[in-house]
């Protein structure tokens, strides 16, 4: 969000910042579509969460898929609890911007929101996302079941396949089961929906990969 360099390295726990045990206040319900942001969810949805970059853009790919219930933005994937935004910006926490999905998998399938998260940003890039630089724009997964982690393995190894056929460089997302998750305060929450010129920094590879997904038509 803002073009200036910053860390590319996540620093070890020691080196972090301490954060607070209080979490950051965030609104109770999704400015979009009404649903309660922290739950509880329906009984049958699941829940994955995607780092894409800037996560005021990448939360709006997801919210206006049909069969996802409810998106949210925060902070995952590092050190510090309860990070301030101010915190993750100085590279200090080690955290990436990341947008939790809560889905119903009977309407919308893993293997297509993988289709929006893989052709929506580019996965080469490292610790940056266009001219976003830095740790808390790096592409991520974090699953949270073992079929969850499965899939997203496949559609990697597929993706890539697809990439290296273009001409292009090894994925580097991060992919692992979720930690914790830190809400983002609250004027981060659906941002684009309430701001609808603001900045959007999402670059996508141009790749599409359908039949390496496996993705049923829907």
């Amino acid at each position: 969000m803002f073009f200036r360099t910053k860390p590319t390295t996540i620093p070890t726990p020691e080196a972090s910042l301490p954060g607070r045990t209080a979490e950051m206040p965030v609104a109770p319900d999704h400015f979009v579509n009404g649903a309660s942001l922290k739950g509880p969810y329906p009984t049958e949805s699941e829940t994955i969460y995607f780092g894409l970059g800037c996560f005021w853009g990448a939360e709006r790919l997801f919210w206006t898929l049909p069969g996802v219930v409810v998106t949210a933005v925060g902070y995952q994937g590092g050190h510090t609890p309860n990070p301030s935004y101010e915190e993750v910006c100085s590279g200090r926490t080690g955290h990436t911007e990341a947008v939790k999905v809560v889905y119903d998998p009977k309407v919308i399938s893993l293997e297509t929101l993988l289709r929006t998260f893989w052709e929506e940003h580019d996965p080469t890039q490292g610790m940056r996302q266009g001219n976003d630089v830095g740790t808390q724009y790096r592409s991520a997964i974090y699953t949270t079941t073992p079929e969850q982690a499965e899939i997203v393995s496949r559609s990697k190894a597929a993706y890539e396949n697809a990439l290296r056929e273009k001409g292009l460089g090894p994925i580097t997302t991060e992919i692992g089961s979720a930690g914790p998750f830190f809400y983002a305060e609250t004027y981060h929450q659906q941002y684009l929906a309430k701001n609808p010129n603001g900045y959007c920094g999402l670059n996508g590879t141009g790749v599409s990969c359908p039949i390496g997904l496996g993705v049923a038509a829907e």
